[in-house]
């Protein structure tokens, strides 16, 4: 594991900062107590953690209210609670072919249990959206537009607050996910025109799996759609309208709050900025050091702007499967093949035939070494005669 060369950060930022991990060990040996539910020391302490976070994420998008910062499990938690809590019966929802499994699957289900009728954008030859496309795509009774910020395929960052403006002109609500782009790229949900952004901890804020959340813009119709314990008004038997309440029930993820708390600070200490320079000009390497190499097909745009470091590509001849088999064994680089949980981007891409593609995704801790390492490995599978 020591020589491991991670190139998997898109799925997982691995490894995370040394202040993480020792954080999150702290926190739970000391305050591993519930939040909000008794008035002892350990109790108010934890629970002064629980909203510094909320309000560093808050402030990190632009949010005014840290009580409107809810947390989930992950990206795919907060946006099964947010589309099933706006959705109602003969709402049109605009998408796009961009998004994860964790859009689709939830409007799919929406639209096959009759509720709604779901319309997705494609993209332009470099990847991006073009917002008149989603404007065409609104109609009478569209709901909402649903947009993948930054895609987990190709890395292309969307013209999100071009699509903003758009949605409010058209009286739309706008959510999106930023799941990739959150400590990666700047968010303003105001200046966008973001009426709720998703997002997940464990990718660019460098904390721990099974934490992430949303943050929704006052005004916005989410209905709960869940039930449970609060801590507060405990006789009262409906769940609580008010923010966090509304979209949190049970126990907190305690120590996933704590590490992405860490995390977060890690990021801000360091620079939104200054790290995503240092990741795309890595990507920037590898992307033309893959294109040299006879027989290595790239899925990218052809410029650094408007990118996150993440490259899919294949080789002609292999599966993308095999690559990554031969990768890990030969050379110990982990990376992601297939269709990535994105399986209309492939449609686009046409890679949907051939199994998809070989991902490569760049993070803090990767070094020139790596990327290096990594296009001389590629070289060596692809003069390989088949």
């Amino acid at each position: 594991m020591s020589n491991l060369i991670y190139l998997d950060n898109s799925a997982t930022t691995f490894p995370k900062p040394d202040v993480v991990y020792d954080f999150m060990c702290n926190f739970y040996r000391k305050h591993g107590v519930n939040p909000g539910r008794s008035g002892f020391d350990a109790a108010i302490e934890t629970e002064e953690v629980v909203y510094n976070t909320r309000k560093m994420l808050a402030e990190l998008v632009g949010g005014k209210d840290p009580n409107r910062l809810t947390f989930s499990y992950n990206a795919s938690d907060s946006l099964n609670m947010i589309l099933q809590g706006i959705a109602e019966k003969g709402d049109h929802v605009v998408t796009t072919m961009l998004e994860h499994n964790s859009v689709l699957r939830p409007l799919h289900h929406l639209q096959l249990n009759g509720l709604i009728e779901t319309e997705h954008v494609s993209f332009d030859n470099k990847g991006y959206l073009h917002p008149d496309d989603v404007k065409k795509a609104l109609k009478k009774n569209t709901k909402m537009v649903v947009v993948n910020h930054s895609s987990n395929v190709i890395g292309t960052v969307q013209p999100i607050a071009e699509i903003g403006k758009i949605c409010k002109e058209a009286g739309v609500l706008f959510i999106v996910d930023a799941s990739q782009s959150i400590g990666a790229i700047p968010i303003d949900m105001v200046a966008m025109g973001i009426d709720v952004v998703v997002f997940t901890g464990h990718k660019c804020l460098m904390g721990p799996t099974g934490i992430g959340g949303s943050y929704v813009m006052e005004g916005v119709p989410v209905k709960y759609t869940r039930y449970g314990g609060t801590g507060v008004r405990s006789a009262q038997q409906t769940h609580l309208e008010e923010f966090p309440y509304r979209l949190e029930c049970g126990t907190l993820n305690l120590v996933g709050v704590a590490g992405l708390n860490a995390g977060v600070k890690w990021v801000l200490e360091q620079g939104i900025e200054s790290l995503h320079h240092k990741e795309i000009m890595l990507w920037d390497k590898l992307r033309l050091g893959l294109q040299e190499i006879p027989n290595v097909i790239t899925y990218c745009a052809d410029d650094i702007y408007n990118q996150n470091p993440v490259l899919s590509f294949n080789i002609k001849g292999f599966e993308s499967g095999d690559v990554g088999t031969m990768l890990d064994v030969d050379y110990n680089i982990a990376c992601r093949t297939g269709l990535q949980c994105a399986p209309k981007v492939h449609e686009v891409l046409g890679t949907d035939k051939i199994h998809g593609t070989v991902r490569m995704s760049i993070g803090p801790f990767t070094t020139v070494e790596h990327i290096d390492a990594a296009i001389e490995a590629v070289g060596d599978i692809a003069s390989i005669r088949r």
